[in-house]
């Protein structure tokens, strides 16, 4: 392979096909001349995402609002998929053979640690040095390993060899003959003139042997050995997430091959506890790729700390790696929102073929129209749009937040990935209550109601008016002990379900005003939007909501009823069959609203099938079978259908009025057919055999039944005269 086909980013061992590298997705004609390195040099872009997921996307209004966690009492899954989906395990190789045979730097792999220029390049046929001075800037660089096998570290360490080497120095496998010979890492200077590197490995030493998490790399010890620095660490085979990546395109023959999206997501899910850790010691990673995370059987570990600094570091340099690193780090430094970004930045890198992503793309993503992976998973695109947002404020606040939403992704794409078409399990949400009522008829009052932060001041005074409704509820609101977030939030519903519009909405505006970004005062717009049938406003209002907890079905079940109501049922019939395929608790309310967006296309085993999501132990069923036969009913052209649509409504508990107003509509359509083809001695309808006479017959039988039960003396003799007009013909 010749260095021309070689891609030119730092640390990537990708290949030039078609233009661009198989790997990291770089163009052949704009090489990088950096890679992981400091702040200063990156040259990542402050570009804006915006989102347009699908075409109700373009309905977003005002700000992106990212969500407040509310405190939940949450404990962490601990195999690998979150008891969601499976995640194939890694081998763990023996810790010998990752010793390498010929450890060395390739050549085309050399640059400058300050200014980027190539270093330790051949010329006129003599090999590149691998210690020298930089031409162009006179910094030194040194590229040869420093420990070699039988050394010992510290007195403590025996060198078994190199086993790899990375941006900040040499990787060694050791052996601790002070415990049990067990294996060790020892992570030493790639470049021992570089002020910057040996800086961070002082950092790594003050503060990250007191790092203690199971998903994290622990840190034994840091030894000397002959005047140099190194980091003892524990050793974990297996493969880096990188390495797995580069296995399954080995495995597809050099074609670019990404993680199945409910394994990148698993992934994300796993690690992310170690992140809320980090950040709760007021510690940034900085530094996250899927160089970072090593699988070893069905466990993983967050490695290579060498980035990791405390949050009010100000002096220290700022490691990251282009198309990972946020765009605001170089000016404004890193955060917990940044380490957010490089975390959603991952995942897109491992889900998808992201050409571009450390050029075109370098602070972006590709748009719904050019990822087939967007288009099938809308979720996964808003929560990577909003992992990703260019403004820091706009991305999720917290690793608990942004895992919190992920397992709402991950259900919905293996629901998608299974095929499923109506949920069988539920699981509570921490934002959200379920849907309301029997689902057959579904308003804005079904919808999900928003859970109480429980940290707020007033939650539990709140608790205690909760069986108040409508004005009383807002009077007994207007007396609370405090003025919270909360309290704003049950008064701005109250004033909506006693009709007061004005005072809703001032009290939404001024929750707005005081924080942007309370997505939960948009939830509540967007009710009372519904509420007074304003649907353009409402679709507005819920998918600003849903682009900011992209994993919670309420704002994806009340987007779908605001553009069924918009007449966009072609929008709301995905959101209702994500609704229905992702948990039970949403089949009713979502199995209806299918119906309803495929009947008005006409698609009458569409709506059938709908139906059929209602089981029979669901409180909707009855209803479901009644509208069942509605639809068999009205679409039925032959006695055999008309006979099935009969047979459907048996054996089912409804109420008498609603089981003979079905088999009014049954037997006059029969009559009608019967009339156009003769009588059919041999079929049955509803049990009456299919003549004109007999069909007659019933159907008169029908409407005195009906006439009989009303208590509306109108409707009475309306029935009356219908029994008189079909009942039989006679010669009299």
């Amino acid at each position: 392979m010749s260095e021309a086909d070689q891609c030119q980013e730092i640390g990537c061992s990708g290949t030039i096909e078609d233009g661009y590298c198989n790997v990291c997705g770089t163009p052949a004609a704009a090489p990088s001349t950096v890679g992981s390195q400091s702040v200063a040099q990156s040259r990542a872009s402050n570009l804006s995402t915006k989102l347009t997921s699908t075409p109700i996307g373009s309905a977003r209004a005002g700000l992106s609002r990212p969500t407040r966690r509310l405190v939940t009492a949450t404990s962490r899954v601990q195999h690998l998929g979150a008891g969601i989906t499976n995640v194939p395990a890694a081998p763990v190789a023996d810790p010998q053979t990752s010793v390498l045979t010929n450890p060395s730097v390739p050549e085309e792999k050399r640059f400058c640690s300050s200014c980027g220029a190539a270093v330790g390049r051949s010329r006129d046929g003599v090999a590149g040095r691998t210690d020298g001075f930089c031409a162009k800037c006179r910094t030194p660089f040194s590229f040869a390993p420093k420990l070699h096998a039988g050394d010992v570290v510290g007195g403590q360490y025996v060198v078994v060899g190199c086993i790899a080497h990375g941006g900040l120095g040499w990787i060694y496998l050791a052996r601790d003959r002070n415990v049990s010979d067990r294996y060790v890492v020892l992570k030493g200077l790639l470049n021992t003139g570089d002020v910057d590197a040996f800086e961070a490995a002082v950092a790594e030493r003050r503060f990250l042997a007191e790092v203690q998490h199971p998903l994290i790399l622990e840190i034994y010890n840091f030894a000397n050995f002959e005047g140099a620095g190194y980091i003892v660490m524990e050793y974990v085979g297996g493969r880096s997430l990188k390495q797995i990546l580069k296995d399954r395109m080995q495995s597809t023959g050099g074609a670019y091959n990404p993680l199945p999206a409910d394994q990148a997501i698993a992934y994300m899910i796993e690690i992310l506890p170690a992140f809320a850790y980090l950040h709760s010691q007021g510690l940034i990673y900085c530094d996250f790729k899927p160089d970072n995370v090593i699988q070893a059987g069905d466990n993983i570990k967050l490695i290579d700390l060498g980035g990791v600094r405390r949050a009010d570091d100000l002096q220290s340099a700022i490691y990251g790696t282009v198309g990972y690193q946020a765009p605001e780090v170089a000016t404004a430094g890193p955060s917990v929102p940044s380490d957010i970004f490089t975390i959603g930045r991952t995942l897109a890198v491992l889900a998808m073929e992201f050409r571009g992503y450390q050029s075109t793309y370098v602070a972006s993503l590709p748009s719904v129209q050019d990822s087939p992976l967007f288009q099938r998973y809308d979720s996964l695109y808003r929560l990577l749009a909003k992992a990703t947002a260019a403004n820091p404020d706009d991305r999720f606040q917290s690793a608990d937040e942004l895992r919190d939403q992920l397992l709402g992704v991950l259900r919905e794409v293996v629901a998608a990935d299974t095929a499923v078409t109506a949920a069988a399990h539920s699981t509570p949400s921490s934002l959200f209550g379920a849907p309301t009522g029997n689902g057959a008829d579904l308003t804005w009052t079904d919808l999900p109601a928003l859970r109480i932060d429980r940290s707020d001041p007033a939650a539990t005074w709140l608790a205690g008016v909760s069986i108040i409704s409508g004005e009383e509820r807002l009077k007994v609101l207007e007396s609370a002990p405090e003025a919270t977030v909360e309290v704003a939030l049950a008064k701005a519903r109250a004033a909506i379900d006693a009709g007061m519009d004005g005072i809703a909405e001032q009290v939404i505006n001024d929750l707005l005003a005081v924080n942007p970004w309370e997505w939960r005062a948009v939830w509540v717009a967007g009710l009372a939007a519904l509420a007074r049938a304003d649907f353009d406003a409402a679709v507005t209002a819920f998918n600003t909501v849903l682009g900011q907890v992209p994993g919670e079905l309420a704002p994806k079940l009340a987007l779908a009823l605001a553009c069924e109501r918009t007449d966009a049922s072609d929008l709301a019939e995905p959101l209702y069959a994500v609704c229905a395929a992702t948990d039970a608790n949403y089949v009713a309310a979502a199995a209806f609203g299918l119906e309803r967006a495929r009947d008005r296309r006409g698609d009458v085993a569409g709506s059938l099938a709908a139906l059929e999501l209602v089981g029979p132990t669901s409180g909707a069923y009855i209803a479901a079978r009644r509208r069942r036969a509605d639809v068999m009913t009205t679409a039925a052209t032959t006695l055999d259908q008309l006979g099935a649509a009969a047979r459907s409504i048996e054996n089912i508990a409804i109420t008498s009025w609603d089981a003979l107003t079905l088999r009014v509509r049954i037997f006059n359509a029969a009559i009608i057919e019967v009339d156009r083809s003769g009588d059919q001695h041999d079929r049955q309808i509803g049990g009456v055999t299919a003549t004109d006479a007999d069909l007659r017959a019933a159907a008169e039988r029908a409407y005195r039944e009906l006439a009989a039960i009303t208590n509306d003396p109108d409707e009475r003799i309306r029935l009356v005269d219908a029994a008189n007009t079909v009942r039989p013909r006679t010669l009299v």
